[in-house]
């Protein structure tokens, strides 16, 4: 397969859609916690904002500036994240991380959709703008309970 084809692959019509339409693409006026990440090789950020209640996101916000990978992963994520507790999250990336570079299933409901980008695959200098979002919110989450344990 050519080069070309891989890409034209990658940028598939379901991942520009994810991409041109995020949900939660607003940062929350008054978060519990929140935390910015950065892909190093592409620039990729992305920074979320949580507010938490018992111990699951009730509330959720963004703001992505990533390639069309990191905004469709940043797409499903903010489709699928509140409700969603610590474990539940930290599987997620865990799924995502095991799906890019292992060669494993995608994630599991409620984040299957993320087996959109399995020809992302290939392009390991992708990968770290792909898992930005579930990164950010497991930074955040982490940050938000050291917190409310100190």
């Amino acid at each position: 397969m050519s080069s070309e084809t891989d890409l034209i692959k990658l940028y598939s019509a379901r991942i520009l859609a994810l991409a041109a339409d995020i949900p939660h693409l607003e940062r929350l006026e008054s978060p519990d916690t929140s935390a910015k990440k950065r892909a190093p090789l592409c620039g990729s950020t992305v920074t979320v904002d949580l507010r938490i209640d018992q111990g699951r996101i009730s509330e959720f916000g963004q703001d992505v500036k990533a390639c069309a990978l990191g905004q469709a992963a940043a797409s499903i994520v903010g489709q699928n994240i509140i409700g969603r507790s610590l474990a539940e999250v930290e599987t997620a990336r865990d799924e995502l991380k095991a799906m890019l570079t292992a060669g494993e299933a995608a994630p599991k409901a409620p984040f299957a959709d993320l087996e959109v980008l399995v020809p992302a695959r290939e392009f390991k200098n992708r990968h770290a703008s792909i898992l930005l979002c579930l990164e950010a919110c497991l930074e955040a989450f982490k940050a938000n309970t050291q917190e409310n344990c100190a």
